[in-house]
């Protein structure tokens, strides 16, 4: 019985996002093993109502990215299509949640290593990168190959925190560089993967994964600058 070479290039297209769901959660563990998922076991401070809050409706996004992923994989686009109302409502929930945990951290002195006002436009940057990409990624859902492209760089375009914070030297001892240039290396990886396999590179991840790049040089820009630092001082009072 012979295979439908369509089927096997279909399949290897649906495996990267399966991936990309699994290295999204992977990083997201480590990042934050200590002192959410595993805080039992290092004995670090309790957690606020608000942080807790976060650390659930973040795991719930990247969990269902990897559901969604499977789900389409595995032939079900009904039950994803269904899921998807559910998703853009969690969608907004890590906008609305991230923001405010990131002001919140900011006015408590919390930073992984840069002064806490600066830090926060780093998180403030991934809320906004990340609801531009998942409202156009939505807007776009009656066109799977822009849509779900755009979803895998949303979720890959909010691990700056979850980098930033795996207990690894070189990691923290390279500071946002390391941090930007880490995610930046995983959004190449797929996609360079997914235009090999379709020898072009898809305008939606072309014009997306610049947009996150682009994005980051602005920000460090942005955030050295007097003006953030005023912002910044307004919103944490």
């Amino acid at each position: 019985m012979s295979v439908d070479p369509r089927s096997r290039h279909a399949g290897g297209d649906r495996a990267i996002y399966t991936w990309a769901a699994v290295v999204a959660l992977l990083v997201v563990f480590a990042g934050f093993s200590r002192t959410f998922f595993l805080k039992g076991a290092f004995g670090t401070p309790e957690l606020t109502t608000l942080v807790l809050v976060h650390g659930i409706v973040m795991t719930l996004w990247f969990s269902l990215f990897l559901v969604q992923a499977r789900l389409v994989a595995s032939g079900r686009t009904d039950l994803h299509r269904r899921l998807g109302i559910f998703g853009g409502l969690l969608a907004v929930s890590v906008v609305i949640v991230g923001v405010t945990v990131a002001i919140s951290g900011a006015r408590l002195g919390h930073s992984p290593g840069p002064p806490p006002l600066v830090f926060l436009g780093i998180p403030l940057f991934d809320m906004l990168i990340f609801a531009c990409l998942v409202s156009t990624a939505l807007y776009f859902r009656q066109r799977p190959e822009i849509h779900k492209r755009l979803m895998l760089l949303a979720n890959l375009s909010i691990l700056t925190a979850a980098i930033a914070r795996i207990p690894v030297a070189f990691i923290h001892d390279g500071g946002l560089m390391m941090y930007f240039g880490l995610k930046i290396l995983l959004i190449i990886l797929f996609v360079v993967y997914d235009s090999l396999r379709n020898r072009r590179l898809h305008p939606a991840f072309g014009w997306g994964a610049a947009f996150v790049i682009i994005s980051l040089p602005l920000r460090l820009w942005v955030i050295g600058t007097p003006t953030w630092m005023r912002f910044a001082t307004w919103l944490v009072k």
